[in-house]
């Protein structure tokens, strides 16, 4: 079964995804297609990123500026599907998110992999900015951004004391971000054990290097 990570990109302490996590978490097991893992941020202390050729070392084992930094790349390269949960910080994605995402560096732990969203704000936005904004970031790390999100507006109230969303369209979207995860993983699941083409960076300096040697 694949491995889905849910990655909770807010870390403040009066974070609104505290009312979002719970039901996030309880509709992708209830798909049973996934085995569900929560990596909260908070629990993922980076430092601001540093990364550089003179830290990684070792391509095929990277060694990294800090071990959690390793770490964190590791955790993330178990992953075949990716949720993240997030904030909208002046238009765009919480730091610390934005960071965590800049660190999975060299490892490429991202790449041809499914990466869905949960956006959410306090007003009537709904992250929707800090959703596009992340599409345009998976894609730079490989990943393949899902079409089909979910966007929570007004998160404060968006949620009953049982912790039911109040708007039926919202646990519909859910479901259909879920439904395209899991086909995504597993079509891309195959497509990866049967070989990867090199990242298209490594693939260019190759052909120019040859270019330069005729």
């Amino acid at each position: 079964m694949p491995k889905l990570q849910v990655i909770v990109g807010s870390t403040r302490p009066t974070r609104s995804v505290d009312k979002v996590l719970p039901w996030v978490l309880d509709r992708a097991e209830r798909a049973g297609t996934f085995e569900v893992e929560v990596l909260d941020l908070r629990d993922w202390p980076l430092p601001f990123f540093q990364e550089h050729m003179g830290t990684i070392g070792d391509f095929a084992d990277p060694t990294y500026s800090d071990p959690i930094v390793r770490s964190w790349n590791r955790k993330i390269a178990e992953g075949d599907a990716f949720l993240i949960l997030t904030a909208e910080y002046n238009h765009s994605v919480p730091g610390q998110l934005k960071n965590a995402i800049d660190s999975v560096f060299i490892s490429f732990g991202f790449r041809n992999k499914p990466i869905g969203f949960v956006g959410y704000s306090v007003g009537v936005a709904a992250g929707t900015r800090a959703v596009e904004h992340l599409a345009l970031i998976a894609i730079e790390g490989e990943a393949v951004p899902m079409r089909n999100t979910v966007l929570i507006p007004f998160v404060a109230t968006a949620f009953d004391e049982s912790g039911e969303p109040n708007d039926p369209a919202t646990d519909i979207a859910l479901g259909i971000t879920l439904e395209d995860l899991a086909w995504f993983a597993n079509a891309l699941g195959r497509a990866r054990a049967e070989g990867q083409l090199l990242p298209g960076t490594f693939r260019a300096r190759a052909r120019a290097t040859e270019l330069a040697a005729d």
